[in-house]
């Protein structure tokens, strides 16, 4: 049988959840009532990165790029493309400055400036195939590592590469585990930490979804290096995609003898288990992801002694997150120098990031450390929707800080986000227009902090609820000028006082969102305005007489019965009733409702 097209359907969870599956079902089914079987084939992928444009499906070996796509557009495809060799062309994607359709994805903006290492299989093979995975070269580098490297000589290549912890902190890989190698223990254990909590934040998730035996194959090497048999995946329970991925990626590698005893007769074993969260944003963070692990509350512990010293039962442990470990293959394959000279002098090789909110193209990135916030936002990210203004980036999720306009032109790497008061965290990316308030988005971060706070340590514990307190009271009207020093001066203590990272880093929205947006916070309490009109009671809805032409679209919408007046005259709003819910302004057709 010679398979002359091959039909990639995107899999991943956002594609998913827009029909994909059925896609597949109807592509399969056209091809067979086609005759094609021998001829076409259809593969289930991971994600493909552009989730604005999904769900996607690719056709090689002409490379099309299909995007958008319906189950009823499978009998095109078919009838069209497999069956006469002409493109879709109602499916291809439309540049949006030339206005013209592009058919091969190397051609569209948002993929190239793109560098994918990370994300390199994802979108091009069937992640539940180990055969793929090993025609990319997949476990060659747990080959090379097991019959040609010590275990020092795979360290060494890892220091030299420059790989940081992609999971926040941006500790040095290599490292880590040579701090695991050389402390003293009889049992020791690698572990994977894919526990992503960060709102907008969705990186792990679609790498273990794509291409799971990259993670396996890194933590298997781990193994080797530190010493240990045993790995052990932390991962949520609410993914299970990913985790029914990872479960077949498992027992593929099980029965291909790539985990299990005596690893391609190396006498190396290696086997990996999954463990599940039920969560908790705090696991995240290594010490009370063990904790939880080994089934007690997840609290962070103290620092030191460090996982790598002391951690899983008592036991040197090695944490390192999805997209570390999904480095690691393609570095003892292309080597140290090459992943070095990509990037920064401090910030080497390439960082995933999930862009999310305001932005044209949301979806799954890989950019070379370095890059701009301009040239992500708007050369990748296609700018900011409905031609609005930009105004900020949160990046590093709950633990990060807003990034303004003159930030755009940073090279964003470790460093220069710290700098800057943020920070890389796991690389969610979340884009503010003109129409959010910042003393707003500051408080969804702290409702979020104070709900995940594991409450071990009271300036976490209490401080967050009371930095949260002040900004209710400022975003209701009620806050004044000491208040915004109230705010400082508590968020500053926390920040050097709380038990872990996520503590520490947890005031770090209040503070950028301070030192950038400070007019805004002034508004809310000199005034008591809030110009982007995200706080309900400091916004007040009414309506222009002179405009309004009594069609009762805004009376009938209204939940209060807050707007009165009579058919073809102008109606008013008692302020008294109205909740502020902005129905009327959303179905008055002639402007007439106003907002100040």
């Amino acid at each position: 049988m010679t398979i002359g097209w091959q039909v990639l359907v995107c899999g991943g969870t956002g594609c998913r959840a827009s029909q994909s599956e059925r896609i597949e079902k109807a592509l399969k089914e056209e091809i067979r009532r086609c005759g094609l079987e021998d001829e076409a084939q259809v593969i289930r992928t991971g994600c493909f990165g552009f989730c604005e444009k999904g769900p996607v499906v690719k056709v090689i070996p002409d490379n099309t790029f299909y995007v958008q796509v319906r189950p009823e557009d499978a009998e095109e495809i078919v009838s069209e493309h497999l069956l006469k060799g002409c493109r879709v062309r109602r499916l291809l994607y439309v540049d949006p400055e030339t206005h013209l359709r592009v058919s091969d994805s190397k051609h569209i903006g948002f993929y190239r400036k793109q560098l994918r290492i990370a994300l390199r299989n994802c979108g091009f093979i069937d992640p539940e195939n180990i055969g793929e995975y090993i025609a990319r070269d997949g476990y060659a580098a747990l080959g090379k590592a097991l019959t040609g490297m010590t275990p020092e000589e795979v360290i060494g290549e890892i220091e030299r590469s420059g790989l940081r912890g992609r999971g926040g902190g941006g500790f040095p890989t290599g490292l880590k585990w040579k701090i695991t190698r050389q402390a003293p223990g009889e049992r020791k254990y690698v572990v994977c930490n894919a526990d992503e909590g960060d709102p907008g934040a969705f990186m792990d998730r679609s790498i273990l979804e794509g291409d799971p035996h990259s993670v396996l194959e890194a933590m298997a090497i781990n193994g080797y290096c530190t010493g240990a048999s045993k790995g052990l995946i932390y991962i949520r329970a609410e993914y299970p995609l990913a985790v029914e991925r990872l479960k077949t990626a498992i027992g593929q590698a099980r029965e291909a003898g790539l985990l299990g005893d005596d690893i391609l007769g190396s006498g190396f074993s290696f086997d990996v288990e999954i463990r599940y969260g039920a969560g908790a944003f705090v696991c995240g963070e290594e010490t009370a992801l063990i904790r939880s692990m080994e089934g007690q509350r997840g609290e962070a512990m103290v620092k030191p002694p460090f996982p790598s010293e002391r951690g899983y039962a008592g036991c040197p442990t090695n944490v390192n997150n999805v997209e570390t470990y999904a480095n690691i293959p393609v570095i003892l394959l292309k080597g140290a120098d090459w992943f070095a000279g990509i990037g920064t002098e401090r910030s080497k090789g390439t960082k995933v990031f999930a862009l999310a909110g305001k932005i044209n193209n949301v979806g799954l990135i890989e950019v070379p450390m370095g890059t701009t916030l301009r040239e992500v936002i708007f050369g990748i990210g296609g700018g900011i929707k409905n031609g609005k203004k930009f105004k900020a980036v949160q990046t590093g999720g709950p633990s990060g800080g807003c990034l303004t306009e003159k930030h755009l032109d940073i090279p964003i790497d470790y460093d220069n986000l710290l700098a800057a008061g943020s920070m890389m965290g796991s690389g969610g990316m979340i884009v503010m227009d003109e129409d959010d308030c910042m003393v707003s988005m500051a408080k969804f971060y702290l409702d979020f902090t104070v709900e995940e706070s594991c409450g071990k340590c009271a300036p976490c514990r209490v401080g967050n609820k009371r930095l949260h307190e002040l900004l209710q009271k400022i975003t209701g009207g009620k806050g004044t000028e000491e208040d915004l020093e109230r705010l400082r001066n508590l968020a500053l203590v926390i920040r050097d006082t709380a038990l872990c990272g996520l503590g520490q880093t947890s005031p770090n929205p209040v503070l950028s969102t301070l030192d950038n947006f400070r007019d805004e916070y002034l508004a809310h309490v000199r005034e008591q305005r809030c110009y982007a009109h995200q706080c309900r009671d400091l916004t007040q809805y009414f309506i222009s007489p002179e405009i309004c032409r009594g069609c009762t679209l805004c009376a009938r919408a209204c939940p209060v019965n807050a707007i009165s007046g009579e058919r073809k005259h102008p109606h008013a709003i008692d302020p008294l009733l109205c909740v502020r819910c902005g129905s009327c302004l959303e179905k008055c057709k002639f402007g007439a409702v106003r907002v100040r």
